[in-house]
């Protein structure tokens, strides 16, 4: 397992797997260890990915300080990374809450970025998020599934913070409550650093105007997808991500939550795989 030391000293771990050019894959969670996401519905045979574990998750090491693992602290692993695999510019994926670091750092590093896409990213890092409504609407979409009746009411209960977080509503997560949606819910619990994950978006850990503004000096093309079932962020609220930068494109992937890699991996596979394919760079 190859390491890295960041900027003050903590080891950093990542996991390269596949074959092609590289993709540095940022994890979310947030605060979620990098394996959760698996080869990306076997992205893996058309790019070597490199997957990141945010430092204190996955095999990554502790810092000394946690006030370390607030988001825009963490811009600094990334072009640690970067250095560390002597890359002049790099192409990027991000998954949810991942998402907004890979903003920030294309903010911050805009000359860096080779190419970047953004998988179900609630876009916190430019002002936006996700609303009660925005989730319940999402959630009704589901209503002819056997287990909806059952998980709707403790979720709306969640949300409304009238209930506690219940496991019954994990299928409204993924597009399809299938095997494998339930092996990967049930291993999640064991991924998460959860002192870090409150950090991760504490106060001062976005600034949307200063970051809005980085991003117009991104000339790299971006692909922002979504899931057609995500409560978060719902179709249209990913739309906006695509406004931010100069040379965007957006797709919906049919029948896919949060999770799209798991709800069809050769949709997924295959859409990224030809944006970036469709955007050739210069030597990395």
């Amino acid at each position: 397992m190859p390491t890295f030391s960041a900027s003050d000293g903590t080891i950093l771990a990542y996991h390269v797997q596949g074959e092609g050019a590289p993709l540095v894959v940022l994890p979310g969670g947030p605060m979620q260890a990098s394996a959760y996401l698996g080869d990306l519905g076997g992205l893996s045979d058309r790019r070597t990915l490199i997957r990141l574990d945010l430092r204190g998750t996955g095999d990554s090491a502790l810092p000394a300080d946690p006030a370390t693992y607030r988001c825009d602290r963490l811009v600094d692993d990334v072009e640690a990374l970067r250095v560390h695999l002597e890359l002049e510019r790099m192409d990027v994926l991000a998954h949810s809450a991942g998402g907004n670091l890979a903003m920030l750092y294309a903010a911050r590093y805009p000359q860096r970025v080779a190419r970047l896409v953004l998988v179900t990213v609630i876009p916190r890092a430019l002002g936006l998020s996700v609303t009660t409504e925005d989730r319940l609407q999402a959630a009704r979409l589901r209503k002819g599934e056997p287990w909806f009746e059952d998980a709707f009411p403790a979720f709306e209960a969640w949300l409304r913070e009238d209930g506690d977080f219940d496991p019954a509503f994990a299928p409204f997560f993924y597009g399809r409550w299938d095997d494998v949606a339930r092996e990967h819910d049930a291993r999640a619990d064991e991924q998460f650093n959860d002192a870090a994950h409150d950090v991760y978006g504490s106060a001062g850990a976005y600034d949307p105007p200063a970051t809005r503004a980085g991003l117009t000096r991104v000339t790299a093309p971006v692909l922002v997808l979504a899931g057609e079932l995500d409560g978060g962020p719902r179709p249209d609220l990913a739309r906006r991500i695509a406004d931010a930068f100069a040379h965007a494109e957006f797709a919906v992937q049919p029948g896919a939550g949060h999770y799209p890699w798991l709800d069809d991996p050769e949709w997924f596979a295959g859409r990224v795989a030809a944006f970036l394919d469709a955007h050739p760079v210069g030597p990395r």
